[in-house]
């Protein structure tokens, strides 16, 4: 079985992680391999994680192997961008045997005709114990690489406008993918409630996650955050832009939702926890009541299911 993902590890992005968490899941009962383009060697299952990027692989495989199930998982830019623009995107949803998308919502940005082979397989973390919040400020994470999908000019924009006197504390992990969007980060941390932490391990990322109230979320483009995942099950509360992406895993009704790209409406959040425990409290019990949903043995087991089947029925693909 191989597993296509365009990224490596160095990439350190949640794709990358999908894929090995996915190995790891798969490979007690399976040889699994990962790789980033599918080289042409035999396997009986292929699974390619992003229908554009992967394009090239899944209409080969489906070339070679048309008898043999071909999975597709969607990344947010091709459930939010790709599709609408991309013929190859588009070519590998009627290629693949199924599909998997990354949060609850995801399934309603597919074309009907595709959506009885469309499975939600929500990611996890590893659940971690409490840890002991600061007392003396709000101290909120953020948690993405520095380009544009992730939206960081909310966060900088958003400092400038709070109360200067609000205690409030953020640190941003996240290498800068853009140059601008770097030059910016470091012009940010004039402002010393501020700190740009640059790349961490993914370990690293998780402490500061873990013992942070908040962890502030304000992308405009998922497909099911792992930051908000581990920030779930880290016991942090959740703050995060209303896109499909954060809401198909926190639940459409949950009230630390902001409008995109609405830096007013994200401001009154944080200040409203701020100055509110209650209201923080309230949030960090919605995200704990959430949390069973992305344990690792979840995943797992749909994971698992999903392949089963698909070998199973190896004879006889969907299309």
């Amino acid at each position: 079985m191989t597993i296509v993902t365009p990224y490596t590890a160095s990439a350190n992005n949640g794709n990358w992680h999908t894929a090995a968490r996915w190995q790891s899941f798969l490979n007690p009962g399976y040889r699994v391999s990962v790789e980033r383009t599918w080289s042409g060697a035999p396997c009986d299952l292929l699974i390619a994680l992003h229908a554009r990027r992967s394009a090239d692989s899944i209409a080969g495989f489906a070339a070679a192997h048309p008898d043999r199930p071909l999975v597709v998982v969607l990344t947010g830019t091709d459930l939010y961008r790709d599709l609408a623009v991309s013929e190859e995107a588009r070519l590998s949803l009627a290629l693949a045997s199924r599909l998997v998308v990354l949060n609850e919502l995801g399934p309603r940005r597919l074309p009907p005709q595709v959506r009885d082979k469309t499975e939600v397989i929500l990611q996890s973390a590893r659940p971690l114990p409490a840890a002991r919040k600061p007392g003396e400020h709000l101290a909120i994470a953020v948690v993405g690489h520095l380009r544009e999908e992730k939206n960081p000019r909310l966060v900088w924009t958003m400092l400038r406008r709070l109360p200067a006197d609000l205690p409030v504390r953020i640190r941003h992990v996240g290498e800068a993918l853009d140059a601008e969007l770097g030059r910016e980060a470091r012009a940010a941390t004039r402002d010393p409630r501020y700190r740009w932490l640059g790349g961490l391990s993914r370990a690293r990322a998780r402490e500061v996650v873990r013992r942070s109230h908040l962890l502030l979320h304000p992308s405009s483009m998922e497909g099911g955050a792992q930051a908000v995942i581990e920030a779930v099950t880290s016991h942090t509360a959740v703050l995060a832009s209303g896109i499909d992406g954060n809401a198909g895993l926190l639940g459409e009704d949950y009230e630390g939702l902001f409008t995109e790209n609405d830096v007013d409406a994200a401001g009154a959040l944080v200040l409203r926890a701020a100055r509110q425990s209650r209201f923080l409290d309230k949030l960090r019990r919605r995200c704990e009541r959430r949390a069973p949903l992305f344990g690792p043995a979840r995943e797992r087991a749909k994971l698992l299911r999903l392949v089963d089947n698909c070998l199973l029925h190896s004879e006889r693909p969907i299309r």
